[in-house]
Formats: C-alpha cells, sequence, structure tokens
C-alpha cells in the first residue's frame, strides 16, 4: 500500500487561492490513489476553521504555530540585516516551522511533498538541513524571492541575493521539485542552477471538498449577459485595458448597453480611483470581494462570462489559481494575457485570450464573446482537458516514478 506524507501551510476554504488550490489538491491525489494512505500535516499560521472533515485524507495533524517575533530579535534585526544581509525575523518564523517539521515521522511513507503557500514559502525554507528534505518532493506556488515575480514592483538588493541562496539550497537538498506552470518550472530550475528537473503539476479544483451551500451574499442578474471578474489587482494585471474596451462596446450601441453588465469584485491598488470613476455608470458594477463560496455561486450560476487577468505586462510564468475552477464550470473565460505566458500555452482556443497591452484585440474579443452569449448559452472549453483526472494522475505518476 502506498503511503503519502503531506506538508501543507493553507487549507482554508476561503480568502485565498492557495486554500482551494491545496485542498484539490488531496481531492486528486485521492482519486488518483483510492487505496492509498494519505495523511496530512497542516502547519497553519492562525486560527480557523477549515472544514478539514471534507477533505479525504486519512489523518489530519493540525498545529497553530506562534509567529510572534520576541522583541529582542525585532530590535536586533534592525542592524544585522543591514551588516549580514540575513533578516533575523524571518530565520526565527523558519525556525518555528523546522520546529514541527523536523518532529514528523516521515520514515514510514513512500512519498512526501512540502507545499508552499503565499510569497514566503515558510514551510519549504523551514525543511532546509532537515533529514525529511532529502526524500521530499518541494512544491512552489510562486516565484522567490519576490523580486523573480513577474510584475512585482519589488527591488534586487542584498537580502534578496541571500534569500535566493537560501532556496537554492533548499532546491538542491530536496529530493525533488515542482512547480505549477511549466515556464515557472523551466525559471526555478535554471535560477537555481537546479541538477534535478523541476517538473510540472497544475493546479486542481475539486467542488467536493467545499461546502458551497451559501449564496447569501450573492447579487441578483439584472441583463441577459453578465461579465465577471473576482480578483486582487497586482502584479501588473491589467484591468484597466479590459473596463476602457467594454466601456467602448457599450457607448457604440445599445444592444451591448441594454443587454450587458460588467460586475468587479477587486481589491488592491487603484481600487478606490476605479470606484469612483465608474460610480454613476449602470453597467459597471465594482463591489467588494466575497468569501468562496458566495463568489463561487456568481461565477457559476449567474457570469456569462467571466474574466481572468494574468500577470504582466511583458511575462507571466505563474498559473493563475482561478484557472482550474473556471475550467470546471464550462463557460466562457476571457484571458487578459503576456504573449509569453502559461495560459498563452494552455488555452487552446485562442478566441479566450487577448494580448494584454492590446485593445483592439481586448475588444473585439469580448465583443465577440457577447454576440456568442447574447444568442447561445452552451457549455464551452477553453482549457480542453488540461485540468481534468486523466492529465493530473499521468502528472503525478511521472513524477513520483522519476523522483
Amino acid at each position: 500500500m502506498i503511503k503519502f506524507l503531506v506538508i501543507e501551510q493553507d487549507l482554508r476554504v476561503s480568502g485565498t487561492s492557495q486554500g482551494i488550490i491545496s485542498r484539490s489538491f488531496l481531492s486528486k491525489l485521492r482519486k488518483a490513489y483510492p487505496e492509498a494512505v494519505i495523511d496530512v500535516v497542516y502547519l497553519k499560521q492562525a486560527p480557523s476553521n477549515d472544514q478539514l472533515e471534507l477533505l479525504p485524507v486519512n489523518s489530519i495533524e493540525e498545529h497553530v504555530l506562534n509567529l510572534k517575533i520576541p522583541f529582542f530579535t525585532k530590535w536586533t534585526n534592525k542592524l544585522y540585516w543591514r551588516l549580514f544581509h540575513i533578516s533575523l525575523k524571518e530565520k526565527h518564523i523558519h525556525n518555528v516551522y523546522a520546529s514541527y517539521i523536523s518532529k514528523v515521522n516521515y520514515l514510514k511513507y513512500n512519498h512526501i511533498f512540502i507545499r508552499s503557500a503565499g510569497l514566503n514559502h515558510e514551510t519549504i525554507l523551514g525543511s532546509l538541513n532537515l533529514p525529511i528534505l532529502k526524500k521530499a518532493i518541494v512544491n512552489f506556488h510562486d516565484p522567490y524571492p519576490l523580486f523573480w515575480y513577474p510584475g512585482t514592483k519589488s527591488k534586487l538588493n542584498s537580502l534578496e541575493v541571500f534569500r535566493l541562496i537560501k532556496m537554492q539550497k533548499v532546491a538542491s537538498q530536496a529530493k525533488s521539485c515542482m512547480s505549477s506552470s511549466s515556464l515557472m518550472s523551466e525559471d526555478l530550475q535554471f535560477l537555481y542552477g537546479s541538477k534535478k528537473k523541476f517538473y510540472t503539476l497544475p493546479h486542481q479544483y475539486c467542488s467536493s471538498v467545499f461546502d458551497l451551500s451559501d449564496n447569501s451574499k450573492s447579487l441578483t442578474k439584472s441583463k441577459k449577459v453578465m461579465i465577471t471578474y473576482h480578483g486582487a489587482l497586482m502584479f501588473g494585471r491589467n484591468l484597466k485595458i479590459l473596463i476602457e474596451s467594454y466601456e467602448e462596446l457599450i457607448n457604440a450601441t445599445n444592444l451591448y448597453k441594454e443587454n450587458t453588465e460588467f460586475v468587479l469584485r477587486i481589491k488592491g491598488e487603484g481600487t478606490d480611483e476605479l470606484v469612483k470613476k465608474y460610480s454613476e455608470n449602470e453597467n459597471i458594477v465594482i463591489l467588494d470581494m466575497l468569501d468562496f463560496s458566495n463568489s463561487a455561486y456568481e461565477q457559476l450560476h449567474l457570469s456569462d462570462i467571466n474574466i481572468i487577468l494574468e500577470n504582466g505586462p511583458l511575462y507571466s510564468n505563474t498559473l493563475v489559481g482561478k484557472a482550474p475552477f473556471l475550467a470546471s464550470i464550462n463557460k466562457p473565460v476571457l484571458c487578459i494575457a503576456p504573449k509569453r505566458s502559461e495560459l498563452n500555452k494552455i488555452v487552446d482556443d485562442k478566441q479566450y485570450i487577448a494580448n494584454i497591452e492590446d485593445k483592439n484585440e481586448v475588444k473585439q474579443k469580448l465583443e465577440h464573446l457577447i454576440i456568442n452569449r447574447l444568442n447561445l448559452k452552451q457549455p464551452v472549453n477553453p482549457f480542453g482537458d488540461y485540468f481534468s483526472d486523466e492529465k493530473f494522475k499521468q502528472s503525478i505518476e511521472m513524477i513520483l516514478n522519476n523522483s
């Protein structure tokens, strides 16, 4: 019998794409290996109700970590990182994670996954120099350090370089490494000078590990065609070109003005300015973001065209977390993406993707999708079988058999 150990950092049901992705990974792993033992060690940063009973695993060992930085460490760090380019705060946090990971009885497992979350990769960095790392498959959720994240405004400094050096040590000690996109796997393999192949295992989505019964905060659809974007504005995502394209369309013909609406549930840089600018436009509705259950309801049952904004403007090597969810609902998706991006590699039908810097193309493809949805409501499949159970099993078996 195969035995899996999965060390997770985020299994939340809402407020984070990584929680949705990690929960779905466990579900897909169970589908691929129904007879296997799957044990989880969950190292969480704060108390939360994560509905862990919905996860199809054998056991979950849950720990809420105390990550409060001691006063002396804070005080010393002000001088230390400037002299030695190492953050004592980060070192303290990594040591906290290491104290839990070092106690895991990993020898009884055939395969071990250590999965990161967010931008700081604490679980991965906490495993550095521990014996478990040599037996583990390390999963990168995002590029690290932040300077190498496409679209970031972070600057390269000595602290970032020392972070890079530390992560390079992790990659060299790990049994193998993987990420969620082929471009990121290629980039990280080169960035860390890895002598081992970085594999690719795309994000997944499984509805069975979520309770999606709450739609109490969802809005009411008021037009025949609803276009929606749910997400944060960051890392060069170009919402402006999309809103302006839509505004030109509704100003050009009453057909679109009377029969369509664009609902944006957003947060992040520039949100307040957009709210102020479009407050008088009845076709453009800008609202706060929702919990996942209500957000999923709007995209699944109300929206006719869902929007994905990739990072930009020049390049995006990450796979956006919402892609597998939107792939599962069989509705049109318009991806606003750089020419060199992960979505450009995996979206089969190019009517569903437009250049992040080409307003004419964005407007043309948005109009095409609107016309189609005004006339027809048939299911579509912009991503083909890329996120299917079969593809997942093929990818995971390749990683396990070659690690």
